[in-house]
C-alpha cells in the first residue's frame, strides 16, 4: 500500500475512484455507464477498480459495534436511533431480539469519523437514556 498524491498520478485513478462513487450513489445503472460518465473505458475501470480507493473513504471512518438491552417500552429504540443520529453516526443496521422478560436485546453497527473519544461520548450518551439498561462497545469494529 502506498499513500500519493493524485497530482502526480495518470488521472485514470482519479476517473475510477469518481467512476465507483458513481455507482455507489446509484447514479449509474452499470459499469459501463458510470465509466462512459467518467472519461474512461469499461475495461480501464475493470482493471483499476479493486486497487484504487479513495483516501478519506478508507482511513478517516470507522465502523462500531454497539450491543445494548433495552426496555420494552415504547419509544426506547427510536430515542437511541435519534441520539445516535444527533451525534452523526451513519447506521449500518439494527437488530432487535424478540422481547422477552421486559426487554430486549439491540445490536447496531453504525459508520463513524475516526476521532479520540467520539465512541466514548456516544457510548455515555446512549447509557444516559431512559431504557437502556446496558450497553457496550463489541470487537469487530474496523
Amino acid at each position: 500500500m502506498l499513500l500519493v498524491k493524485t497530482e502526480v498520478l495518470p488521472e485514470v485513478f482519479s476517473k475510477v475512484v469518481e467512476a465507483k462513487r458513481i455507482l455507489n450513489c446509484k447514479k449509474a445503472k452499470s459499469a459501463t455507464e458510470a465509466a462512459k460518465m467518467c472519461g474512461i473505458s469499461r475495461s480501464a475501470f475493470y482493471k483499476y477498480r479493486d486497487s484504487v480507493f479513495a483516501y478519506k473513504a478508507v482511513a478517516n471512518e470507522s465502523i462500531v459495534n454497539l450491543s445494548a438491552v433495552l426496555e420494552d417500552k415504547a419509544g426506547v429504540l427510536s430515542l437511541f436511533i435519534s441520539v445516535l443520529h444527533e451525534m452523526k453516526a451513519n447506521i449500518l443496521t439494527i437488530n432487535q431480539g424478540m422481547p422477552s422478560g421486559g426487554v430486549a436485546q439491540v445490536t447496531v453497527s453504525y459508520r463513524s469519523k475516526v476521532r479520540d473519544g467520539d465512541i466514548s461520548k456516544v457510548v455515555e450518551r446512549l447509557s444516559k437514556i431512559d431504557g437502556v439498561i446496558t450497553l457496550e462497545q463489541v470487537l469487530g469494529g474496523v
